[in-house]
Parts: structure tokens; C-alpha cells; sequence
């Protein structure tokens, strides 16, 4: 049976849950989420896991947050431990490599991984994103330069954006 280490960090947005397995970081959710979605992203991914509370284990997770949130730190370095479709992690891949301060769009990632007609298929891996904040989806926007959605909800997403240009 997998374990799954969970934890909450309160944050000026919110709180947020976090989970980790052995091989990294594998979920942070939104302010606006409960432990039952993140027990819910966990019955989705593993077949047999046991959830266990270690707040210490994540507290290097949310150290980073915390720092990133208040504009000291503008890279949130770990391992993670991805569970999405081959896709999916291409996408966040490539999320991943979007420099702080910075954006880009859909059909940008979609050529990057060379489908430019994924357009689509590649704004349901950014929102499918488990990893937020450490996977920067909020970089993303639409081609126009319209802000567009975020699972964390625009608002969020627009303060992301400030801090980022703010402290770059």
C-alpha cells in the first residue's frame, strides 16, 4: 500500500493542502479547497493508498510557499512525483520551464511539444494541474493576453502575476 504524507499550510490566500509521497511532491491544492478534494485526488491516482498526516514532512514545501508568496524567493525547487497521462506531464513540463515574471500561452506549449492543433487538449492538462504554485499553470494565459481561467480562481491568478512582476 502507497503512503501518502499530507499536511496544511496557512497562507495569506487561504489554506492550502499539501501531499507528498516517497519520490516527491505530488499535490498542492487551492485556498479555496478541502482535505476531502485532496482525498478525493488521492482515491483518483493511487488504487490503495493510506493517508497519513506528518505536517513536518510537507513543511519544507510550505517554507518555499511562504517565501515565494512574500517575494523572497522567485524559483520552488523539489522533487515531484507526477500522476497524470504522458501528456499531461509533458504540459507540466513545460510549465515548469516558464521563467518567473514571465508568460506564455496554450498554443505556445502547444508548439513547444510540437502539436499545435493540442491547443485545447493542452488548457485541460494546465487546469488538471496537481502541483500549484510549485508547477506555474498561472503563467499561462490566452493568446490575446487575456488572463483566462485558474483553478485557484482569476483573482488569485492575477495576484500571482503582480507579486511576480512586482519582485522580479
Amino acid at each position: 500500500m502507497k503512503k501518502v504524507y499530507w499536511g496544511k499550510f496557512h497562507s495569506e490566500f487561504g489554506e492550502l493542502y499539501g501531499a507528498k509521497t516517497e519520490s516527491g511532491l505530488c499535490y498542492i491544492g487551492t485556498p479555496s479547497e478541502t482535505f476531502e478534494t485532496l482525498e478525493n485526488w488521492v482515491k483518483k491516482h493511487f488504487k490503495e493508498a493510506e493517508l497519513i498526516e506528518v505536517q513536518q514532512q510537507l513543511q519544507p514545501y510550505f517554507t518555499q510557499l511562504e517565501n515565494y508568496f512574500s517575494g523572497e524567493a522567485q524559483r520552488l525547487e523539489t522533487s515531484f512525483d507526477f500522476y497524470g497521462t504522458d501528456f499531461q506531464k509533458q504540459v507540466w513540463q513545460v510549465l515548469a520551464s516558464i521563467p518567473y515574471g514571465e508568460t506564455t500561452s496554450y498554443g505556445d506549449i502547444a508548439n513547444r511539444l510540437e502539436n499545435p492543433k493540442a491547443v485545447r487538449a493542452v488548457g485541460g492538462a494546465v487546469g488538471a494541474n496537481p502541483l500549484l504554485f510549485f508547477i506555474p499553470c498561472h503563467r499561462v494565459i490566452q493568446k490575446d493576453g487575456r488572463i483566462g481561467g485558474f483553478r485557484g480562481g482569476v483573482p488569485l491568478k492575477i495576484r500571482l502575476l503582480e507579486l511576480e512582476q512586482s519582485t522580479k
